[in-house]
């Protein structure tokens, strides 16, 4: 594999490698994307061809371990890329069953074009050249295409080309998911058209979503059309002379019955696809859309960093594009790029939502609204356990019901296990957090005053609600939760699960109950009143919450903020003894689990915990909520618990390097390079030992963008100014991005070797302020200014 900042590149067959290239050569708009499968291939143990639209979920019930379960998937949908080849009466041609001469397979970033160029022996020293050139629409969200080109080197050859577009898929994209029911689709029924394109319909089983696709394949010769169980057909034979080029194209386009302004989705599918241009000029605007975006989103970093950037970056906007804010849908935690969480909404969106708010804020403003709309059933779910206020989903899909599965699969030891992940309730304080960094970032006062604030108060609500008085403490606390740790979900020899203040959970709600009353405090009068009189919010509940939010328990032991109450009291765990049993134990749970064991006994962390309130908080707004709190967090206890938890962390997310090289690097710490290249190569590299074939990691490649763009610069933007307080790697001391910040369009950034470069474009915008940690300067539209750092 190489890359360059505008390309990347596999330069030959590895069947091995095929499900992580397939994720990372993904090709989609924000509506839907199609994993990166060779077209002549069909889903087996080596390729998986997947199609997935945003938002469009199905649910089944499967017997698995003698009980009765209930899953929501997001559904793989009709496979509109298989087109077959073969010389005449021949064997059809695929490099698992012919000779494979070369073999590149090319995403092209700037353009958003899958390119690949394969030569197959096909007897008697002839060469069969195939080139092909592959989109997702970027303008049209409803539209793909693709052009195959064909080339013979010696002797003429007739080749059978077939097109298809299949219905007979299944979700069968996980191994670990496959004793789950996954055929998700039925009443696939297929035609022609008299104008020479074919279609498929289909709909959901449960869900009832309809589904329509048609498309149009030319060619250098005639185009036949014939129909078969679950599929439908274009077949051409053309004529190959040595050195001459043939060429057929396909253009699909596809729709759901969620789409907006449509009567039907075959309808929409078959009059889209019969007015769409050809290959060439869909090509120019696909190309065009794309340009848009690059420079909305500019980012310059030098080297292998950049090149990784850049494909992180892609793979964003592939899944959240402008288009997303048309549509009523959520972060999925693996893109669009393959089946692995069921395609269901985490907490993800806490380490996307931040990157978006500076370069594409009604997609941030989208995703927020989708958690809006589920408002009302997360405060039936709060109130199903006794409770006040909204109860958020840890996994959320179609409705907003908890979609967190009640068993799961590990691998290791082939059992079948209760999951309890549905505990962490700390997803709430992620949306309410990403609710007040969307206003200040935007300046959406519209937004924070109508559905944030309202999400803001019922998150609030549940908070307050959930905290018990300690008589023996003198102190709040929030019992039986998980933590992001996700390894402890209960005491050792406990019979139910939850532990008892989870440090994360704790600090976390207390800044939403505290940002929660400045929000109200600061809200029009009219306004307040409307949502005092929807909610029954009285004086005493305002001072509820005032004073659970000074009083949560934070825990601590040996000098360090405890991840949960009794966490200290556990034993250590054998580290190296199990590295050198397993080697990789990113996922200790799965092998202590495999040994009768259970990570619940030691002191040992899957990925950040407690450290995630140093990567969502500056250094001195973490001290602030600590000392609201009654606790002292000075820098040497902040460092202490940085270096205890480093020590006892396994790594098994892609998220933990993230969060840990921010907070290092932060801290000036020179092992911070170390964990920020694991961010970057989480997936590139498929360090997660073949997660990433299954889907990309999404927050870890926002996370990445996330970090070059305000974990290094310090950049904050509140009380209506951008705050900035760089700390440059030397690693990468010197880079460049553009931000979106307050209706100034295009504000670029460059820390360079001791100085910060700011370059405002012209407009008919307000000046702004920026604020240095000493000093604060105004800049005017068309300004551009050099400040100088301090060491």
């Amino acid at each position: 594999m190489t890359a360059t900042p505008s390309t990347w590149d596999y330069d030959h067959y590895d069947p091995a490698d095929e499900r992580l290239r397939e994720s990372l050569c993904t090709l989609g708009n924000g509506y839907f994307a199609t994993r990166g499968a060779l077209p002549e291939c069909v889903a087996d143990d080596v390729h998986y061809p997947g199609t997935y639209v945003a938002g469009c979920y199905n649910r089944l019930t499967s017997t698995v371990a003698g009980r009765e379960v209930e899953n929501e998937d997001m559904v793989n949908l009709p496979n509109w890329l298989p087109l077959r080849f073969r010389v005449a009466g021949g064997d059809w041609l695929t490099p698992d069953t012919a000779e494979v001469l070369d073999h590149r397979q090319t995403v092209h970033l700037d353009s958003g074009v899958l390119e690949r160029r394969t030569h197959f022996g096909i007897g008697q020293g002839r060469v069969l050249s195939v080139r092909q050139l592959r989109l997702v629409h970027m303008a049209d969200p409803h539209l793909a295409a693709m052009r195959t080109e064909f080339t013979v080197d010696a002797g003429a050859a007739d080749l059978d080309v077939e097109a298809a577009l299949d219905g007979g898929v299944t979700n069968s994209g996980v191994p670990r998911y496959r004793d789950l029911e996954g055929r998700h689709l039925t009443h696939v029924h297929t035609g022609t058209a008299d104008d020479g394109t074919v279609w498929l319909r289909c709909r959901t089983r449960t869900s009832d979503i309809r589904v329509g696709l048609a498309a149009r394949t030319t060619a250098d010769a005639p185009v036949t059309p014939a129909r078969e169980h679950l599929r439908v057909t274009q077949r051409t034979t053309l004529r190959a002379k040595p050195g001459r080029t043939v060429t057929v194209d396909k253009i699909v386009a596809l729709h759901t019955s969620r789409d907006p302004a449509i009567s039907d989705p075959l309808q929409a599918a078959a009059d889209r696809v019969t007015d769409a241009p050809g290959f060439d000029a869909l090509l120019v605007t696909h190309r065009t859309a794309w340009g848009q975006l690059w420079r909305r989103a500019e980012l310059d970093v030098p080297g292998e960093a950049g090149s990784i950037l850049r494909l992180h970056l892609f793979h964003v906007l592939q899944t959240l594009s402008p288009h997303t804010a048309d549509l009523d849908v959520g972060v999925p935690a693996r893109g669009l790029h393959g089946e692995a969480y069921r395609g269901h909404v985490f907490w993800d969106e806490l380490f996307v939502l931040p990157y978006l708010n500076l370069h594409f804020p009604e997609v941030s403003r989208a995703l927020l609204h989708y958690r809006h709309r589920r408002l009302e059933r997360a405060r039936a779910a709060a109130r199903a356990i006794g409770r006040r206020g909204a109860l958020y989903p840890w996994q959320s899909g179609s409705d907003g019901r908890e979609e967190t599965q009640q068993l799961h699969l590990n691998p290791h030891s082939g059992r079948w296990l209760p999951d309890h992940s549905h505990l962490q309730h700390h997803v709430g304080s992620a949306i309410a957090y990403n609710v007040w960094q969307y206003c200040e970032a935007s300046g959406d006062e519209e937004f924070l005053h109508t559905k944030g604030a309202e999400m803001l108060l019922q998150i609030a609500r549940f908070w307050a609600d959930s905290a018990t008085w300690d008589e023996h403490l003198g102190r709040h606390r929030i019992r039986g939760v998980v933590g992001p740790d996700e390894y402890h979900e209960a005491y050792p020899g406990a019979l139910e699960p939850g532990l008892d203040d989870n440090a994360y959970t704790n600090v976390t709600a207390a800044w939403v109950l505290t940002r929660t009353l400045e929000v109200l405090a600061d809200l029009p009068a009219p306004r307040r009143r409307e949502l005092v009189e929807r909610t029954a919010l009285d004086d005493g509940e305002l001072e509820q919450w005032e004073d659970v939010s000074r009083t949560l328990h934070v825990p601590f032991h040996e000098g360090v903020v405890s991840q949960f109450d009794g966490y200290g009291d556990l034993p250590e765990l054998d580290w190296e003894g199990l590295r050198e049993r397993y080697g990789d134990i990113r996922r200790l749970d799965r092998v202590l689990e495999a040994e009768d064991d259970s990570v619940n006994n030691y002191q040992a962390s899957k990925q950040a915990d407690v450290l995630m309130l140093g990567y969502l908080f500056s250094p001195a707004e973490l001290r602030s909520l600590f000392e609201r709190l009654g606790y002292r967090l000075d820098e040497e206890t902040w460092q202490r618990t940085v270096d205890y938890y480093l020590d006892r962390t396994s790594h098994g997310s892609t998220l933990s390097g993230l969060v840990h090289g921010w907070i290092l690097a932060r801290a000036r710490r020179a092992e911070a390079w170390a964990f920020c290249q694991e961010a970057l190569k989480g997936d590139v590299a498929d360090l997660q030992g073949g997660t990433t074939g299954e889907g990309i990691h999404l927050g870890a490649m926002a996370g990445t963008l996330d970090l070059v763009q305000r974990g290094l610069t310090g950049l904050e933007t509140r009380a209506g100014a951008l705050w900035l307080d760089p700390v440059p790697l030397p690693e990468l001391s010197s880079y460049g991005f553009s931000i979106r910040y307050q209706g100034h369009w295009g504000v670029r950034l460059r820390p360079e070797h001791g100085s910060l470069e700011i370059a405002v474009p012209a407009s008919g915008s307000l000046p702004f302020d920026v604020r240095l940690p000493d000093r604060a300067v105004r800049l005017q539209p068309g300004d551009t200014c050099r400040l100088a750092l301090p060491d």
